[in-house]
């Protein structure tokens, strides 16, 4: 394979990866808050989201492997699982080793679901909201496309769509508020709905 073909599935994969992670991260929100509409059941979100966030480790996956053999970055496995060992770009692709690992333990207790206590499932997808910016960052520090309008531009995009999410999420009340309610009112909010 060439160095050059190898250099873009890099570059691609990793754009891919990055626009999919934010799809993944909204997705997950509007799922958390129950979103739905008569066109797009939240039935549809969920399944969708789990979908599209095994689509995004297969770009994630194809990012990594052309990363390590590429003869430019002489990366090796070290550099790929071991974060800051690399001696290319050191501290961002350290970042981006984190952030795969942060993703690996979102999957992992999405597939172990049914065998894990919600809470503990629930906290550790807490780390979507910590795992996302460290990629965008790793994606700004050895991303060799970061200074080109059109990769600014998508840069901005998943920004924008990412915090207007969180915003979202913020400002309505918790789909699940009712059950740290009273008895008396929590069981009048369940009947009423």
């Amino acid at each position: 394979m060439s160095d050059t073909i190898l250099w873009y599935a890099t570059r691609g994969a990793g754009v891919v990866s990055l626009v999919l992670l934010t799809v993944v991260v909204v997705l997950g929100i509007t799922s958390a808050m129950r979103w739905k509409t008569p066109a797009w059941p939240r039935f549809l979100t969920a399944g969708f989201h789990r979908n599209l966030a095994l689509i995004t480790l297969v770009f994630l996956a194809i990012h990594i492997v052309t990363a390590v053999v590429d003869p430019f970055t002489a990366l090796g496995l070290n550099a790929a699982l071991i974060p800051f060992s690399s001696s290319y770009r050191t501290f961002w692709l350290g970042l981006g080793v984190i952030a795969l690992y942060l993703l690996i333990a979102i999957v992992i207790t999405s597939l172990l679901r049914p065998f894990l206590d919600y809470a503990s499932w629930r906290l550790i997808h807490w780390f979507a909201y910590a795992m996302w910016p460290i990629a965008l960052v790793h994606g700004f520090g050895t991303g060799t496309d970061r200074s080109f309008s059109w990769m600014l531009g998508i840069d901005g995009l998943c920004v924008i769509v990412v915090v207007l999410a969180v915003l979202w999420r913020t400002s309505r009340p918790s789909p699940t508020s009712w059950r740290a309610l009273p008895a008396s009112e929590s069981m009048n909010r369940s009947v009423s709905r």
